[in-house]
């Protein structure tokens, strides 16, 4: 809105502001729902202050242990009912092959924000017109899972009583589980539900796959969230319908996006136009 797509000699698209908006002074609410170029100090300190947000509501909610036990055995119930509850035999399998399941448990530890903070910092240097929309489905379904941990708090398997799960941190005694050993007194471990592991992962594979352009690049994406879903299941730190919620949450976030700019992220410009000194509009590259 207020905006036509042009062409450069490069082939690019870019979103440059229309005259006739310019002359009408666009509101304030119309130039937030303009993709512009992100600034980098502003995105730093988003992202470390919405992450040291997002910790510290989500390990503020009240553990609930009985509760999240009892909601842990309702899932159970209900993926055995449906004749989905292999969650056990994935995770005895996989946790008999130790090499298999110690590198499981530090792609768990560690992917779930290297792969997401790599695949923020591309969209910025190469996708910056498509940038910030992107980065709101992802803090949008963030916003929406603390909702979830706390009216339904959920025990992961691993801690269940009497499921026999193996809890595959503390048997190998590797590190960076936020659950398992000394560090699980700073962590709330009844909030699985929903999987940000799915969520996010899944964020970065759909990004991946709609803006790379190396098939085999876009394979990849899309290969990471089945991965991850895997190793949350192995590792025993999530059910399979921990993942649907992450899904779930996912949707939420695009339909926010769509919502406010009026399309879907990844069909946004790639490229954006800034102000020079002068006021007048230039193009960028990227």
């Amino acid at each position: 809105m207020g905006e036509t797509t042009v062409t450069t000699l490069e082939g690019r698209e870019e979103a440059v502001p229309s005259p006739v908006a310019d002359a009408a002074g666009p509101g304030f609410l119309r130039r937030l729902r303009t993709p512009r170029r992100p600034r980098l100090w502003f995105e730093i300190l988003l992202i470390a202050v919405s992450y040291w947000t997002y910790s510290l509501i989500r390990n503020a909610v009240p553990e609930q242990k009985a509760e999240a036990l009892r909601n842990a055995d309702w899932i159970w119930r209900v993926e055995n009912d449906l004749g989905i509850a292999v969650e056990q035999s994935v995770n005895h399998a996989v946790n008999s092959v130790t090499w298999l399941i110690v590198g499981m448990n530090y792609y768990y530890a560690t992917l779930h924000f290297v792969v997401t903070l790599g695949v923020l910092v591309w969209l910025y240097r190469s996708h910056p017109g498509r940038y910030a929309a992107t980065r709101l489905v992802l803090f949008a379904t963030t916003a929406v899972a603390l909702v979830g941990y706390y009216l339904f708090p959920l025990a992961p398997p691993r801690l269940m009583n009497g499921s026999h799960f193996v809890d595959t941190v503390m048997v190998h005694e590797t590190w960076g589980s936020m659950a398992s050993g000394d560090l699980k007194h700073v962590s709330n471990q009844y909030a699985a539900m929903p999987s940000m592991h799915i969520g996010w992962s899944l964020w970065c594979g759909l990004t991946i796959f709609a803006l790379a352009k190396l098939p085999w690049v876009r394979v990849l994406g899309l290969l990471y969230p089945a991965l991850t879903l895997t190793v949350i299941v192995a590792t025993a730190n999530h059910f399979w319908l921990d993942a649907v919620g992450g899904m779930l949450c996912l949707a939420f976030g695009f339909t926010v996006a769509r919502l406010w700019y009026g399309t879907f992220p990844y069909a946004l410009p790639r490229t954006v136009a800034v102000r020079g000194t002068s006021g007048s509009w230039l193009p960028t590259r990227a």
